[in-house]
């Protein structure tokens, strides 16, 4: 398939979109109203290209290997980048920072554990529950970006993402594990 094909391209632009986000975190000149509004609508167009890419490329028989290994960079790129910006200005905090730090452990052992099981040839693939934890993350993140901007009809936006983040936490890690415990037999043969 095309590497300009639309579901790469979609992709692409996810991957583009992290630095637009972090950057609305780091100008000081811009208010937060804004600077949160901003990030969240690249955010939010970003998210929804990780449901786009996949299903067009379904649909449209497009799938590529350049897809398969871009698509879970992409959402790495994204969660991660929004974890970090969002603990490092206090929208994440106490022990919710538990929670975005068993996430990113678990996508650091999970890629660390396909890099090495594709040198084997062992295929990991991608589970439903996979695919869920990733969308409550996103839905998680995308309430901790509003927060603070304050959105008039739902006051409840930072609960719900810590609510939202700590589900995802636990899915997290129950997917990590089962991940592991897949490719563990893999790795001990010696």
């Amino acid at each position: 398939m095309s590497a300009l094909s639309l579901p790469n391209i979609l992709t692409y632009g996810r991957i583009l979109t992290v630095p637009v986000v972090v950057a609305c975190f780091t100008l000081p000149s811009m208010p937060t109203f804004t600077s949160r509004w901003i990030a969240f609508t690249f955010y939010a167009l970003a998210a929804v290209t990780d449901f786009f890419d996949g299903y067009l490329a379904r649909i449209w028989k497009q799938q590529s290997k350049l897809g398969r290994m871009l698509d879970p960079i992409a959402d790495k790129l994204l969660v991660a980048s929004c974890l970090l910006v969002l603990v490092a200005d206090g929208s994440i905090e106490g022990l919710s920072v538990i929670a975005a730090v068993i996430i990113l452990c678990r996508e650091i052992l999970v890629s660390g554990l396909r890099e090495f099981l594709a040198e084997l040839r062992v295929s990991v693939p991608v589970t439903w529950l996979a695919k869920w934890k990733t969308t409550v993350q996103l839905f998680a993140l995308g309430f901790f970006i509003t927060g603070p901007a304050g959105v008039p009809v739902y006051p409840w936006t930072v609960e719900t993402g810590t609510v939202l983040l700590w589900i995802s936490a636990l899915l997290t890690l129950y997917t990590g594990w089962d991940y592991f415990r897949s490719g563990i037999g893999h790795v001990m043969d010696e």
